[in-house]
């Protein structure tokens, strides 16, 4: 059949099984539009406040549903206005495809009214990106997106069309899409040289990373650290691919890890790394990491092996098919000494929770017990994300959903919505600081034109948090432009943007606040004031090795 370009865009994202997007229309995008208007009780557009908000929608959607996100906007600054969130995506490998609509093919390269050259703005932060100057290879173009955007590492994609391409006509063909491939058949020698290596070992410690998260490796992890009998610690992306109830669990590791696992990864002889990267939040001292220990890498992209830290065994390739290998090799281990050690730094060390006035860590364990773990967290960046990591017991994958790598302020109002949209039946709650709050404050109107009922839940203490603790400790209390009292009224701009709203100033109304919130059946805004000078704890100091780790005690 003869389709325009604009109606074979929609045919293809149903062919992909897409049933929701994000988006902002302008001038180059409005054909596309048009065909999304007439398609609307098949895929459904969620218009977001600003084109920013729609790429962290569509990666949250992504991080929650293990789909492809998807979201639209025009040329120009519709198109700048989506590259942070592309860059989000990218650093953290979630599959995103953005479309954005350019001027027509006459008028490129002439800088014409909100004409951008979108797809080398973003070539270092996807994928793969096209420009499509012709229809006949715009339906093929697409579905390559898609499969990019799945296939091994997954990563957002930039398909920017020029608005003649979506007016003009050519034959269309349905085509069903292609299963996803995740990678190859796992390396018997690989595995072989692992196993040797985990022979040999008697204080095994498993670090965990996003890519078991993506690869839905959890059963395959849970059985692995049984077999191996070891404990398991993880990154800020690695959260939930490993039961955090679990007695074998020691929490995250590195810059706000638990002294339990700083201290085993320090002391252990053999570290077994799934589907993370060695972040430079994590090893400290890249020189003093692990040590004493032989690194074994589980990683589906060759580029990380041996990118930050030099390892003795890699097996290349998807951490579920990898481990699964693994497990069905794998002797029953014994390695009860080493454990008693750890579940003796863990009943020596864990993480402080003041019950007495309201802060961060005391919200999140209500809140974790109110839902029994069962809730997806979205996070901003700063204090609060790290208390969101460190204090709620996240028991399954895909429900922590955190700017890890950009570490973006503002990501995660807008992936709240986009992961509530693709998980409708799940509690969603976002948690932030004052100072991201400001950055994406606007798509509580969103959530409010929706009737979404996510929670946002805005820890203010007035500062910017994370940066005026680092200037506490290592730059002389020197508060330089990070103290935000003014006359802002949260609580209005909530109620201003339609939105039911909440304060909490007391540590006795946490759980009652928090259960009203929950009974709401639409978006809710909760404001809990807290102390300035409240940090993250433990930490270790930037160059320092892990094993430095401390805590407020230890400066005393």
């Amino acid at each position: 059949m003869e389709l325009n370009g604009s109606e074979i865009v929609v045919e293809c994202l149903k062919e992909q099984g897409v049933d929701t997007v994000f988006g902002y229309p302008g001038g180059a995008i409005l054909n596309i539009y048009d065909a999304l208007y007439k398609h609307q009780d098949e895929i459904k557009h969620i218009l977001t406040s600003h084109e920013q908000g729609a790429s962290h929608a569509a990666d949250g959607y992504a991080r929650a549903t293990g789909k492809v996100g998807v979201c639209l906007a025009t040329s120009g600054p519709g198109a700048t206005n989506l590259v942070t969130g592309i860059a989000t995506a990218y650093m953290d490998s979630v599959p995103v495809v953005v479309i954005t609509c350019n001027v027509t093919n006459s008028l490129l390269g002439r800088d014409s009214f909100q004409e951008v050259d979108i797809t080398g703005i973003t070539m270092p932060i996807t994928k793969h990106n096209f420009i499509v100057k012709d229809v006949n290879l715009l339906a093929d173009t697409i579905r390559r997106s898609f499969d990019i955007a799945m296939k091994g590492r997954p990563g957002p994609v930039l398909i920017d069309i020029t608005k003649d391409v979506t007016a003009d006509t050519c034959e269309y063909t349905p085509k069903k899409p292609n299963p996803p491939v995740r990678a190859g058949k796992v390396d018997d020698e690989q595995v072989k040289s692992a196993l040797k290596l985990i022979k040999k070992s008697e204080k095994p410690v498993i670090f965990v990373g996003g890519g078991a998260v993506i690869s839905g490796a959890d059963k395959e992890l849970a059985k692995f650290a049984d077999l191996l009998d070891a404990p398991v610690c993880d990154s800020l992306m690695g959260k939930g691919a490993f039961d955090g109830c679990n007695k074998r669990y020691t929490g995250m590791l590195g810059m706000h890890g638990t002294k339990t696992s700083n201290y085993a990864v320090s002391e252990c002889d053999l570290l077994v790394v799934v589907g993370a990267r060695f972040s430079d939040r994590v090893t400290g001292n890249a020189k003093k990491f692990a040590k004493d220990a032989k690194i074994i890498q589980i990683d589906i992209d060759p580029a990380e092996i041996n990118k930050n830290i030099l390892i003795d065994v890699c097996i290349d390739g998807d951490a579920k098919a990898i481990l699964a290998e693994l497990n069905k090799k794998l002797e029953q281990k014994d390695h009860s000494t080493w454990m008693e050690h750890i579940l003796e730094y863990k009943e020596k060390y864990p993480l402080y929770v003041d019950t007495k006035t309201l802060n961060g860590p005391l919200i999140l364990n209500v809140l974790d017990k109110l839902t029994k773990g069962n809730a997806i967290i979205t996070t901003e960046v700063g204090q609060h994300q790290m208390w969101a990591a460190q204090h709620y017991h996240y028991r399954s994958p895909r429900t922590f959903l955190s700017s890890g790598g950009l570490g973006t302020m503002g990501y995660g109002l807008g992936a709240c919505i986009g992961a509530k949209c693709g998980k409708p039946d799940k509690v969603v709650v976002n948690i932030a600081g004052d100072g991201c709050f400001r950055m994406n404050m606007n798509e509580l109107a969103t959530a409010s034109r929706y009737n979404i009922p996510i929670i946002e839940i805005v820890f203010n203490n007035h500062v910017l948090g994370m940066v005026r603790q680092w200037q506490d400790l290592f730059y002389g209390k020197r508060f330089s432009q990070t103290t935000l009292n003014d006359k802002v009224d949260f609580i209005k701009v909530a109620q201003g943007l339609g939105v039911t709203a909440f304060k909490l100033e007391k540590a006795q109304d946490v759980e009652k606040v928090l259960k009203e919130a929950l009974a709401v059946k639409g978006p809710v805004f909760i404001e809990a004031v807290i102390d300035s000078d409240d940090k993250v704890w433990p930490m270790v100091a930037p160059g320092a090795a892990i094993s430095e780790v401390f805590d407020k005690t230890d400066l005393k």
